[in-house]
């Protein structure tokens, strides 16, 4: 189960999540961030209490990654589990994407 608060504040939305971010709580996430994408500057990601993330969630990321670069905009990462920083080193996406 995936928990996902969103705020924004002018051009910036910050999307908490918490919990599990797997094959079916990517598409409920990725509906959330595509309502953002294209009309904001930057979205952030704050990953402080999400325990688990799979292929289908890094792909959601990914994906939003370069929609907003494609759209002058940005797309940021922050406060990582030990667990899911793990996945992130493991699968190149320390690099792929800015960790803030």
């Amino acid at each position: 189960m995936l928990n996902i608060t969103t705020e924004q504040n002018g051009s910036e939305v910050t999307i908490l999540l918490d919990g599990r971010l797997d094959k079916n709580s990517s598409v409920e996430l990725r509906e959330e961030i595509y309502k953002y994408v294209g009309s904001s500057e930057k979205i952030i990601l704050d990953l402080e209490k999400l325990i688990y993330i799979s292929s289908a969630g890094l792909r959601v990321f990914l994906e939003t990654a370069q929609d907003m670069e494609a759209n002058g905009g940005e797309l940021n990462v922050r406060k990582l589990t030990s667990e899911v920083w793990d996945i992130f080193e493991m699968t190149g996406f320390l690099h792929a994407l800015t960790v803030i």
